[in-house]
């Protein structure tokens, strides 16, 4: 199942609802919200820095991610990066693909 990295930074409204109900409640909304799309959630860590939550999230496929993403972002108290992760053998995989491309100015 593809994984997907979350990348959350909470608004304040967001950092005191997190304060007031704890980071183990927080972690216990993401499990089910991803049980709910199908998926599984794989971790799930707060930061310090730029970022404030760093979560993986193994779902069916993109339409999930974005589906998750979209609903968390419009809660209006985090906003919501996503990137998608590739394995070894995705990468292996797709050294084998010969694009048939032309670099600006070339052709």
């Amino acid at each position: 199942m593809p994984r997907y990295l979350f990348i959350v930074n909470y608004a304040p409204e967001g950092a005191k609802a997190l304060m007031a109900a704890g980071g183990s409640a927080r972690r216990t909304a993401v499990e089910k919200a991803a049980s709910g799309m199908g998926g599984r959630l794989g971790t799930f860590d707060f930061a310090f820095g730029a970022d404030d939550a760093y979560t993986i999230i193994e779902l069916p496929d993109e339409r999930a991610a974005a589906a998750l993403a979209l609903t968390v972002s419009g809660s209006g108290l985090t906003k919501v990066r996503v990137v998608v992760l590739l394995t070894p053998e995705d990468i292996d995989a797709a050294a084998q693909l010969r694009p048939d491309y032309a670099p600006p100015g070339s052709s």
